[in-house]
């Protein structure tokens, strides 16, 4: 591929180059059982590695404040209603933030925003830390102290995200996508597995404790890296019309549109996690509620880190258009095969193959967004792909506890995944620019 700087069109290819020295040469082709291991490549690249690396750590940190939260609000007050009042504290700063924060990205060095959010998120850790080993037992500061972190991250996630296209080739951007989607899923298995044997052993101070230290790695990792300031010499302020722009932009490239939108029909229409419960207690009781709701909730995470270690077979496709429509398609087939299971561990392997389609749509949606926006705009786009990742699965919780109360959890369930393979064929052959998306 060329060299030059980053464009695109609703059709045709883009073209960028990374900040540091990847590899130029062409892989020959894997063979045998390496064409389905997940594809390394991009670990070649020592800056990206460093960055990689920091977030095998951070992955299981975060979920153990993820986990401590929560149960410290629930021993304080004894009310789920309080700990759902504390997860909305959190998401509407983390909303306002991403997206302020992807239209900073576009304006500063990235290396250096980074750096700020991460020790941002790294001392309200140690804060949590402190208030549960002083015994504050105060709701009020566990939901500042939430709302703080969660203002962090999301001037954290769209910088960290749109600074893979600087350090990796375009060509290797859905293998790098696969590499850290694997370890995050890895984390959402792992952390509250750590959370619930680390507990009773050492308590919830210590859980925050350590998921400060964890940060302190990815301090380092990111300080290790090159600067990553704005290309070209355009000033640009981050304020409300930038972030307008990116609106606009979006709007008027439909790559980038159908891409969120395939998002949006698949968690919005199909994510059926509020019907958990319920599904455990009654369709699967048999199996022991316990059991059932646990694998209920790790299967589709079970699912997305397998697709990822077998991801070498698809994530050196071209088309990417076609892998999300087709990893949407066979997300709502899935869905809607657990929907109609009546078997405790059928329904789990319809999951496990909703994760897989999951990874896929994760790998190839952040590499259209990562490829075909300009690096002015990456910031932006990735603000927005933050707010749509967190927003679409809450929205679903309401759309399925409404439906499952009306219609019953399955039919409800179903339903959904139909309404998925449905709408997401619809946009396909109404809007032709993702089918027609490659590298």
């Amino acid at each position: 591929m060329d060299t030059s700087e980053s464009s695109s069109t609703d059709t045709g290819r883009t073209e960028s180059r990374p900040d540091t020295d990847a590899p130029a040469a062409e892989d020959p082709p894997r063979r045998g059982w390496r064409r389905w291991a997940m594809d390394t490549r991009p670990l070649r690249i020592p800056a990206y590695r460093r960055l990689w690396s920091s977030t095998i750590v951070t992955a299981v940190g975060s979920q153990l404040t993820a986990v401590a939260v929560p149960k410290q609000i629930y021993d304080i007050t004894h009310s789920s209603a309080w700990v759902g009042y504390a997860s909305l504290a959190g998401l509407v700063p983390m909303v306002a933030f991403a997206l302020w924060g992807g239209a900073v990205a576009d304006t500063v060095d990235r290396r250096r925003l980074l750096l700020v959010t991460n020790l941002g998120i790294a001392v309200t850790s140690l804060l949590f830390w402190a208030q549960a080993f002083a015994g504050v037992d105060s709701v009020v500061v566990l939901m500042v102290l939430l709302a703080l972190q969660q203002a962090f991250f999301g001037l954290n996630s769209p910088a960290r995200t749109a600074s893979i296209a600087r350090l990796v080739p375009a060509e290797q951007l859905p293998a790098a996508n696969a590499l850290g989607s694997t370890v995050m899923q890895t984390g959402l298995v792992a952390g509250p597995l750590l959370a619930g044997v680390l507990i009773p052993v050492i308590g919830l101070p210590e859980l925050y404790l350590i998921d400060a230290l964890a940060l302190c790695v990815t301090v380092w990792a990111v300080f290790r890296l090159p600067a990553l300031p704005p290309l070209g010499a355009t000033a640009r302020r981050a304020g409300v019309r930038a972030i307008a722009e990116g609106f606009r932009y979006i709007s008027r490239h439909k790559v980038l549109l159908l891409s969120f939108l395939a998002d949006i029909v698949a968690m919005v229409f199909g994510m059926p996690r509020a019907l958990f419960p319920e599904l455990a207690a009654d369709t699967y009781g048999s199996y022991g509620e316990g059991l059932a709701l646990g694998v209920l909730f790790a299967g589709i995470p079970v699912g997305a880190v397998l697709g990822g270690l077998f991801s070498g077979v698809f994530s050196r496709a071209r088309r990417h258009g076609w892998m999300v429509i087709g990893a949407v398609v066979g997300w709502g087939v899935a869905v809607a095969g657990f929907g109609l299971s009546g078997n405790l561990w059928v329904a789990v392997a319809f999951l496990a193959a909703a994760g897989v389609a999951d990874m896929v749509s994760m790998v190839f949606r952040g590499a259209i967004l990562l490829s075909a926006a300009t690096d002015e705009m990456r910031g932006r786009m990735q603000g927005v792909f933050t707010v749509v990742v967190a927003g679409g699965p809450r929205l679903a919780d309401v759309l399925h506890g409404t439906a499952g109360s009306a219609f019953g959890p399955r039919a409800a369930v179903a339903g959904g995944g139909a309404l998925v393979v449905v709408v997401m064929l619809a946009l396909a052959a109404a809007v032709p620019a993702l089918r027609r998306y490659r590298i």
